[in-house]
């Protein structure tokens, strides 16, 4: 009896010595560092088990084959909770940090920036490049897409998407991420238009955003954009034409290779503001806040004319000659910069 006894005390002894020397092994592979050396996005498909898990995370070289994996699982089962997903490793992160972060579900985030002055068909291409982003707009025109947003038949989605820089998470469509811009320029677009300026040109909220994408494809100073909003309005108000070349271009598409020529001036298209009078139809681009709140408080000038001026802004005039003049001195400077 006293020899089983010993027997028993040993075999509890040596399993206490096991169970001591399990559980130090396995805390001490959960603080051990991941075996990356750079930011890695790890894809956890839904209904992964332990084992499952364990082979993606060697295969992606993640974490070096070890037994211990599987032991620190089952002393810590709340580390086994893991939820699917597409998760963001970084260098120095530990085993326990990894999992813990796998069980939060806290997704990697991805950004995309969706650039002020670009067309719907430059933002879509943005998109179509956006990695772990579910592509449903894909191959559809503007009519497609439009209803997509919900917007109604024949309402155009060129300048109606709020540039900005948006987070998503892998999975999410570019429809979401299109409907979430439309939403947002809507609501600015009312708020803009509901404080405008008193008497000015316009019928409707499009003619504002039309006017502002103008602004925004003619300049960049953000000086003077409520200038060039000036000249657009007064040559409004005394049925001037708006003779902007980005309408011209515009209206060009695909035809356009990066001059435009006298022909292209004089050859109609709804969008040709040196042939039609008023404001084109839809705006030319995505604008952004400051070219629309440009386009709602214009700067109270007389002037009818602007030219580059050859440092990245402009030179405004109030009549043709002094404009003429203006013309020459930005082709004099062109001719003195590239030595023709």
């Amino acid at each position: 009896m006293k020899k089983k006894l010993k027997v028993i005390t040993f075999l509890a002894a040596a399993l206490l010595v096991a169970a001591v020397f399990i559980y130090q092994r396995a805390e001490h592979f959960a603080g051990q560092r991941l075996a990356i050396s750079q930011e890695t996005i790890f894809t956890l498909p839904a209904g992964t088990g332990r084992s499952g898990l364990e082979t993606l995370l060697n295969e992606q070289k993640v974490l070096a084959p070890s037994p211990w994996f599987a032991w620190l699982l089952r002393i810590e089962p709340s580390l086994a909770n893991v939820k699917a997903g597409t998760f963001r490793f970084t260098p120095g992160m530990t085993v326990r940090e990894m999992l813990a972060l796998l069980v939060s579900g806290k997704e990697a985030q991805f950004s995309i920036r969706l650039i002020e002055g670009l067309r719907l068909r430059d933002w879509l291409q943005v998109a179509q490049a956006a990695p772990y982003l579910k592509h449903q707009l894909a191959g559809k025109d503007e009519a497609a897409i439009g209803a997509a947003l919900g917007m109604k038949p024949g309402e155009p989605v060129e300048g109606r998407l709020y540039p900005d820089t948006y987070l998503y998470t892998a999975g999410m469509s570019d429809l979401s991420l299109f409907k979430r811009a439309y939403t947002r320029m809507q609501k600015t677009v009312d708020e803009i238009w509901a404080q405008r300026a008193p008497n000015l040109p316009y019928k409707t909220p499009n003619d504002l955003l039309t006017m502002a994408s103008i602004i925004e494809k003619e300049t960049a100073v953000s000086e003077e954009r409520d200038e060039v909003a000036s000249v657009f309005i007064n040559r409004l108000r005394i049925g001037m034409r708006l003779q902007t070349d980005p309408t011209v271009i515009y209206g060009m598409g695909d035809a356009y290779k990066g001059n435009i020529t006298r022909k292209d001036l004089e050859t109609p298209t709804p969008y040709n503001t040196y042939v039609i009078s008023g404001l084109p139809p839809t705006p030319i681009a995505m604008p952004s806040l400051a070219s629309m709140q440009a386009a709602a408080h214009p700067a109270k000038t007389p002037y009818l004319y602007f030219v580059a001026n050859g440092t990245g802004g402009h030179t405004f005039s109030t009549n043709l000659e002094n404009h003429n003049k203006a013309v020459q001195r930005y082709r004099e400077i062109l001719k003195t910069s590239t030595g023709r």
